[in-house]
């Protein structure tokens, strides 16, 4: 096959991300239908701007009424688990999640659930009884700092984790646990799990088609599977000879990409300005953002300020296949702005005007003045 022009497979990532061209209004089957072609979207508490998620379903579903990601969790449409970090996931998902749910272990406090049983049983008690409750409806303070977390609030974590419950909403950010056989459709809740390999083999699907193009090593950052491309080498061989993918070369000489065998990158043609959430899918596999789309990508919020080259919640400025920039945003909701403190254009980059389009149209979204300082 003829190598994959690099300029090619750049317009149709970026085309797969499905950004809107113009502003829109969005309704709750439009967010479920974005979650389900992005295969998951990550959580964020910061909101300097907006929820990172929320900021990733206006760039691409436009606005939304308020609230409709969790009506949607409380009607089994939608669920949170461990994607790529924390993600929302389209409901068809449960059981391949089902098969990473085996390994009771929390991937950062580890066994708690086997080193506390009675709190197990206490707090599994307690939401059995009295329905959703979150972290607040228990006893029990933490000991500082926001990953000391009071024990209940751990083994809440912990057993949703190992899906013995389940995010049955939202309470502003807070989450609201419930069993899962009151939130997650019957069907699904009985559903086999499939075994691991046709997890994997579905999973890769699942990234390629979400992001338009990746390696094999981003796929397993898509997911963050354990094990390395190592994990997915036969999967990986499996879809290609069902002819699911295709293992394509680039021009630029990189390592070759995945693709949809039904792909077209040659029809792909994205438009628009918009403001990407630092969280957002397209650059979630930093390394391959830098070779196709020339940009790299840095998130600052978790530095001092003092060693910040960018800002705080610095948004990347994409405008058609490119980023064009990278600006420092802030909402002030008292104020009833959205502020773009700074500005830092990429390469040759100078004009600010897909800044102030995706300034307004953002701002608009989240009922905001536009502001550039």
């Amino acid at each position: 096959m003829t190598p994959l022009a690099a300029a090619a497979l750049r317009r149709h990532v970026v085309a797969a991300q499905g950004y809107a061209t113009r502003p829109r209004r969005g309704k709750a089957a439009d967010v479920e239908a974005t979650i389900a072609r992005l295969s998951c979207v990550q959580l964020d508490s910061i909101s300097t701007v907006a929820r990172s998620h929320r900021l990733t379903l206006l760039s691409r579903v436009g606005t939304y009424p308020a609230g409709t990601v969790s009506s949607l969790m409380r009607g089994g449409r939608l669920f949170e688990y461990w994607a790529h970090e924390a993600c929302l996931l389209p409901i068809e998902h449960w059981p391949l999640m089902r098969s990473f749910m085996r390994d009771r272990t929390h991937p950062w406090w580890g066994p708690i659930i086997e080193r506390d049983p009675a709190l197990a049983d206490h707090v599994m008690g307690a939401i059995r009884e009295r329905g959703p409750l979150g972290s607040r409806d228990f006893e029990g303070e933490r000991s500082g700092g926001m990953w000391n977390l009071k024990p209940a609030k751990r083994m809440l974590e912990a057993l949703w984790s190992a899906g013995d419950l389940v995010i049955a909403g939202r309470d502003g950010f807070q989450r609201m646990y419930d069993l899962p056989e009151r939130v997650i459709p019957d069907a699904l809740l009985g559903a086999p799990v499939p075994d691991d390999d046709e997890v994997l083999r579905r999973l890769v699907v699942l990234a390629v088609r979400a992001r338009g193009a990746l390696t094999e090593a981003g796929v397993v950052e898509h997911w963050r599977l354990k094990g390395g491309t190592a994990r997915i080498r036969q999967p990986v061989a499996d879809v290609i000879a069902s002819g699911e993918l295709v293992r394509a070369d680039v021009s630029d000489g990189g390592a070759p990409v995945l693709l949809a065998a039904d792909a077209d990158p040659a029809a792909a043609d994205p438009a628009g300005a918009v403001l990407l959430s630092p969280f957002d899918n397209l650059l979630w596999d930093r390394p391959f953002a830098e070779r196709v789309l020339g940009f790299k990508h840095l998130i600052e919020v978790y530095k001092p300020a003092p060693e910040r080259r960018y800002g705080y919640y610095v948004l990347p400025v994409l405008a058609r296949d490119r980023i064009v920039g990278r600006a420092d945003i802030k909402a002030d909701r008292a104020a009833g702005t959205l502020t773009a403190k700074a500005w830092h254009p990429e390469g040759r980059f100078r004009s600010t005007e897909p800044l102030e389009r995706a300034l307004a149209r953002l701002a608009r979204q989240l009922g905001l003045t536009p502001v550039a300082t």
